[in-house]
């Protein structure tokens, strides 16, 4: 790249000309402070994509590769009774299969091969987990379910403790979720029902259930299934979610005013003109998954249908009705949705208790949902939920 012709960017960039592959591998690094990753196994992956940037069918066997060697030391130490050791390389071989297939779409037999050694990483790592108690649980819906992992609560202060239904976004996982900073939440004194909804991770994978506007459907079966558990509070149960998440809860919250709080990490204020923008530039745009994944959590085989899928995705109108407590965090920089649309959302929400954090480049987390500074917003987002629903 010739000197001088753009300004250097804010945070770290392993590959500098290419953002997408370039945020893929910073939300992998930043979430190492909670378990999923190794610099040293990322970087071997990045040495061996070294001149093959955009080439996703390289990128997709150096990921399975490290995925598959990190395994075989998992199920090494598994069988001669190492839980520490085997536990924390099953949970780095599921990111690291989930980031092989993250740019594989639509999902041909490799891919969907892939992430199911994802989940059975995932689950043995769960059963042998001693940090945390993760139960894998499925929350009914519409006549059949969601999967999701609920994370109980450590360091409760009465029998009933809080709660929140952790929703993912565009092309997030459960099982990335977690690793964003989870286990902080839980020490805290609250349970985290991670879950996977319409339109992601294993719910679109593997059962088909596509993306919709009416999340508040999802939002409120979890609300249901966490109210009907008896270590949790029912008056203290609230809700977050990341990137396209900041649709799905501030939705959720105004739907359901059952909900003690809500979360967007991530603002999104209308997501069919993000996407209009996005398609008529040709995709020539900062995006984190290629163009056509909207079609295929979508459930469309066309541009001009996914645009049309996407016009009730707007939340002027909604967000009016919001009552409960309202934070939402935003990058400064963040280069997919701008930052006057988390200052609209801010603005038109009906809550009286409503927070916009703004994380600058010259204290972190200006990127997209902070994944330059994960440790800052993880405790950012904790502090507040803490207060308003461990205290409360």
């Amino acid at each position: 790249m010739p000197e001088g012709s753009r300004r250097p960017p804010s945070y770290f960039m392993y590959f500098p000309e290419d953002y997408r592959w370039s945020a893929a591998v910073i939300n992998v690094l930043g979430a190492g402070s909670y378990g999923a990753a190794d610099i040293g196994e990322v970087d071997r992956i990045g040495r061996m994509l070294r001149g093959k940037e955009g080439d996703d069918a390289a990128w997709f066997d150096a990921w399975s590769e490290v995925a598959a060697r990190v395994r075989a030391l998992a199920q090494k130490a598994d069988s001669t009774g190492h839980g520490v050791t085997a536990a924390a390389a099953y949970l780095r071989a599921c990111v690291y299969y989930q980031m092989a297939e993250r740019f594989r779409t639509p999902k041909d037999a490799p891919a969907l091969e892939a992430f199911r050694a994802s989940l059975e990483c995932f689950r043995r790592f769960a059963a042998l987990n001693t940090a945390q108690r993760i139960e894998p649980v499925e929350v009914p819906f519409e006549g059949r379910s969601l999967p999701g992992y609920f994370v109980h609560a450590q360091n409760a202060k009465a029998k009933r403790a809080p709660a929140v239904v952790f929703f993912d976004g565009l092309d997030v996982t459960k099982e990335l979720q977690f690793t964003r900073g989870v286990a902080d939440l839980v020490r805290r004194g609250m349970s985290v029902l991670v879950m996977d909804g319409p339109g992601t991770g294993e719910a679109i994978r593997l059962r088909a259930q596509f993306l919709r506007h009416d999340y508040e459907a999802a939002g409120s079966a979890c609300f249901d299934w966490l109210a009907a558990r008896a270590e949790v509070d029912p008056k203290r149960i609230g809700i977050m979610a990341i990137s396209l998440g900041g649709y799905y809860a501030p939705r959720c919250a105004a739907m359901d005013a059952r909900f003690a709080a809500c979360v967007a990490w991530g603002a999104i204020w209308d997501y069919h003109a993000t996407w209009k923008k996005r398609i008529d530039t040709g995709f020539k745009t900062s995006l984190s998954v290629p163009g056509h994944h909207i079609m295929w959590i979508l459930g469309v085989d066309s541009l001009d249908a996914a645009l049309k899928r996407l016009e009730p995705f707007r939340l002027d109108g909604v967000v009016q009705k919001m009552r409960c407590p309202f934070l939402i965090v935003h990058g400064a920089e963040d280069e997919q949705v701008p930052l006057a649309h988390a200052q609209a959302l801010h603005d038109a929400s009906g809550s009286r208790d409503k927070t916009l954090r703004v994380f600058t480049a010259e204290e972190g987390g200006a990127q997209h949902c902070q994944r330059d500074y994960l440790t800052l917003v993880v405790a950012t987002i904790g502090d507040w939920l803490e207060d308003k629903l461990v205290r409360a």
